[in-house]
C-alpha cells in the first residue's frame, strides 16, 4: 500500500483528493490546521490518518513528518494542496497579507517537500503534485499576491522536477480554473454566471475533477510526465 500525504485535506480540492486516493487503495494522511470537525468526519468515512499541522510552520511540519515516519514509514506521494486566497486591490494589500499568502501557498510546499523528499530520493521513486491556479498562469486582477504566489508554485515545480528527475521522482503541477469550493463562496451568482460565460465548457469545475487529475499524476500511467503544468479549467486558459 502506498502512502500519500495531502495538505489542506479537510476542505475543497484537498478533501476530494482524500476520497479519491482512499477509494483507490492508498493509505492517506490528511493534513489539516483548523477544520478539526470536518477532518474527523472524513477520517470516519475514509479511514484516513489525520495529522494536524500549520504547514507554513517549520516546527509543526517536522513534528508531522516525525509522527508519520515513526508510525507508518515513508511517504510515496505528496499532494501540496494547502492554500488560501484573497481578493484585494493591489494598493490595499498589506505586508501581512502578502507574507501570509506566500507562507501558506508557497513556503508550505518548500517545508513539506523538504521534510519528506529524502524518502523518495532513498527509494529512487516518488510523486509530488503541487496545486497552483489558472491565475498563476495568467494573473488575476485584484489578486496580485495570490497570482504571484501561485506563479511561484509553477516555478518551484519546474525547477524541482529538473533537480529530482535523476532520482526517479516526478514533480508536476495542477492549475485549476474556477472550482465549486468554499474558497469561491464569496462570489455572487452574477460572478459565477460571468465566469461560466468566459469558460468554453460553460460551467464551473468540480473538486472531484481536480482530484482525478491529481491521482492520475500520482499513478504509474504518469511515470514519464514531469515538470508539467496541467490546466484543468474547462478551457479558460488556451
Amino acid at each position: 500500500m502506498k502512502n500519500v500525504l495531502i495538505t489542506g485535506g479537510s476542505r475543497g480540492i484537498g478533501k476530494a483528493c482524500v476520497y479519491e486516493f482512499s477509494n483507490n487503495g492508498y493509505r492517506v494522511f490528511l493534513n489539516y490546521n483548523k477544520s478539526s470537525d470536518e477532518a474527523e468526519k472524513i477520517k470516519n468515512e475514509t479511514g484516513a490518518v489525520i495529522v494536524k499541522a500549520d504547514v507554513s510552520d517549520f516546527k509543526q511540519v517536522n513534528n508531522m513528518a516525525e509522527f508519520i515516519h515513526t508510525n507508518y514509514g515513508k511517504i510515496d506521494v505528496i499532494v501540496n494542496n494547502a492554500g488560501i486566497s484573497q481578493q484585494k486591490l493591489f494598493t490595499d494589500i498589506t505586508e501581512n497579507d502578502w507574507d501570509r499568502m506566500f507562507d501558506v501557498n508557497m513556503k508550505s510546499m518548500y517545508l513539506v517537500t523538504k521534510a519528506f523528499v529524502d524518502d523518495m530520493i532513498y527509494k529512487q521513486s516518488g510523486k509530488i503534485i503541487n496545486i497552483s491556479s489558472m491565475w498563476g498562469v495568467t494573473g488575476g486582477s485584484c489578486e496580485v499576491h495570490y497570482s504571484a504566489a501561485k506563479a511561484a508554485v509553477i516555478g518551484f515545480t519546474k525547477a524541482l522536477a529538473k533537480e529530482l528527475g535523476p532520482s526517479g521522482i516526478c514533480v508536476n503541477c495542477v492549475a485549476p480554473g474556477v472550482i465549486e469550493t468554499e474558497m469561491n463562496s464569496h462570489l455572487t451568482k452574477e460572478d459565477f454566471d460571468c465566469l461560466c460565460e468566459e469558460t468554453p465548457l460553460e460551467r464551473l469545475g468540480k473538486p472531484e475533477e481536480i482530484a482525478k487529475t491529481v491521482r492520475f499524476l500520482a499513478s504509474e500511467n504518469a511515470d514519464f510526465i514531469t515538470g508539467q503544468v496541467v490546466n484543468v479549467d474547462g478551457g479558460m486558459v488556451i
